[in-house]
């Protein structure tokens, strides 16, 4: 057996003993997990540091903290999630006890990206432990230093049986893809979302997709363009514009598009200072192959802002690119690098025609101080997640289902949406053997008063409190005892 074969296997084994579905185990696991990130900061920062140049606060405010912040409200809610959940009652169910039961998929497999490789491998994880599952783990091969850390400290704070990590590239992951699993949790981009799709097909094993794509930012002329470009510039050049809901690109009037251009080119400036390649906020591209591709997205645009650039060191100045046209290269693909794009658009009306002409964005950003704009955006396009006059932040929503549509995803977590993606909503039913009578309706020979009954009884809803449950039960009791009367004469 391969390395990855014996990984699931150990998985499974461990799932099948049972101990992952004990919801104390699950929070002991949990605050295991929390531990790690309170003890091991240092190392992690560290790692973070050589893979992507984050500085210590950026590794824990954009990795870390959020963590934490899922960890703690995992353990706080699980008794209430894992809970059986009540349902609405029908006539012929009325006196049966109906629920769903959420429970365990089995083997999980998360595939992590590099961009936040802790925050986007991990977080799955929780929704993973906290719904009982085992999880197979399979860091981005692209932040070696992290993969090589999660290998080593995962299996000191948390079940090593029942999570085991996998490093390796891409044969490795083929390797892993060959196996069977119960679901797949996948982030990256849509062109290995389709393999891993096609993959999972093999076993028909439900697949959770967050990939991405051009995520547009409308500026409506008739807001704080100040403001609005600031949070943009936050926004798009955080972890050197590498972030999977960074803006991709601006619309905006051509009237405005000198302001916004100085206002961008303002914060640049207050947030990575005169020189960004020394600033210590400022990361790096993941490798050259990036760093490459990325700079040959400019080739035929008009550099307004940045341009600069270092192959040996991956750096890429934060850089906008004024009077872009639809066909030019770096409209064709998520850029996912430092590049900020301006496209003009007469109005509103043009920006909507523009956002639906291509595939669904995994985010839609519009700033407007005219809630009437906001509403078009909200009602007249479609995107994972829509966030108006802010960027990024919805990701830090628990209470927000994150995820894409599309050709940007499929499925969606964070918060009880990470359990409830990763269980299985069972439909539980439980009746008595008594009041046969009632089911007479049921069994042939089928008659029109039959028929006239099972009509009265599936198709009536009725809106019961407490009281009225127990009438309807003496109703329906005297009605059951007629019917057994008459089907005994």
């Amino acid at each position: 057996m391969s390395r990855e074969q014996q990984a699931v296997a150990r998985a499974r084994k461990a799932f099948e003993t049972g101990r992952s579905k004990c919801l104390e185990h699950r929070i002991r696991q949990l605050k295991n997990l929390n531990r790690l990130f309170t003890e091991r900061q240092n190392e992690i920062s560290d790692a973070l540091k050589k893979d992507l140049s984050r500085s210590d606060v950026g590794a824990q405010l954009y990795e870390t903290l959020g963590l934490e912040g899922e960890i703690n409200l995992a353990i706080k809610k699980l008794k209430e999630w894992a809970a059986p959940r009540a349902v609405e009652k029908t006539l012929v169910t009325i006196s049966d006890t109906v629920y769903i039961k959420p429970e365990p998929l089995g083997v999980v497999l998360i595939i992590g990206s590099w961009n936040y490789p802790w925050a986007v491998t991990i977080q799955p994880l929780v929704g993973a432990i906290a719904a009982g599952n085992a999880a197979v783990i399979k860091p981005s091969e692209l932040c070696v230093h992290t993969a090589k850390l999660m290998e080593e400290l995962l299996p000191i704070y948390i079940d090593k049986e029942l999570y085991p990590v996998v490093t390796g590239g891409v044969s490795e992951t083929q390797e892993l893809l060959r196996q069977r699993f119960d679901h797949i949790f996948y982030t990256g981009n849509s062109m290995v979302g389709k393999l891993i799709m096609e993959a999972a097909s093999k076993h028909l094993t439900p697949v959770t997709l967050e990939l991405g794509g051009k995520s547009p930012c409308y500026i409506d002329k008739n807001c704080d363009i100040s403001v609005a470009c600031r949070r943009i510039t936050w926004g798009k050049y955080s972890n050197c514009g590498q972030t999977c809901i960074a803006p991709d690109y601006i619309l905006c009037e051509p009237s405005i598009q000198d302001q916004v251009i100085e206002e961008v080119k303002k914060s640049i400036k207050e947030f990575y200072t005169d020189d960004p390649k020394t600033c210590s906020d400022y990361g790096r591209i993941i490798n050259q192959r990036h760093f490459k591709r990325i700079m040959a997205m400019i080739d035929d645009s008009t550099v307004a802002v940045g341009g600069g650039s270092d192959e040996a060191d991956c750096y890429i100045a934060p850089t906008v690119l004024r009077d872009v046209k639809p066909d030019a290269k770096v409209m064709q693909e998520e850029i996912f690098g430092p590049l900020c794009p301006i496209v003009s658009v007469s109005g509103l009306d043009e920006a909507i025609k523009f956002i639906n002409k291509g595939e669904k964005p995994l985010a839609l950003y519009v700033f407007s101080s005219d809630d009437k704009v906001i509403k078009r955006m909200v009602e007249e396009t479609s995107s994972g997640g829509l966030l108006a006059n802010d960027c990024l932040v919805h990701f830090s929503v628990s209470s927000l289902p994150f995820g894409g549509v599309g050709n940007s995803g499929m499925g969606c977590y964070h918060g009880k949406f990470s359990f409830d993606q990763l269980s299985h909503k069972r439909g539980c039913l439980i009746k008595k053997l008594n009041m046969e009578g009632v089911n007479s309706m049921r069994y042939p020979p089928h008659t029109p008063k039959k028929l006239s009954r099972a009509r009265f009884f599936l198709l009536k809803t009725l809106d019961l409190g407490w009281i009225g449950r127990m009438m309807l039960l003496a109703v329906l009791g005297v009605v059951a005892a007629v019917v057994l009367q008459n089907y005994l004469l």
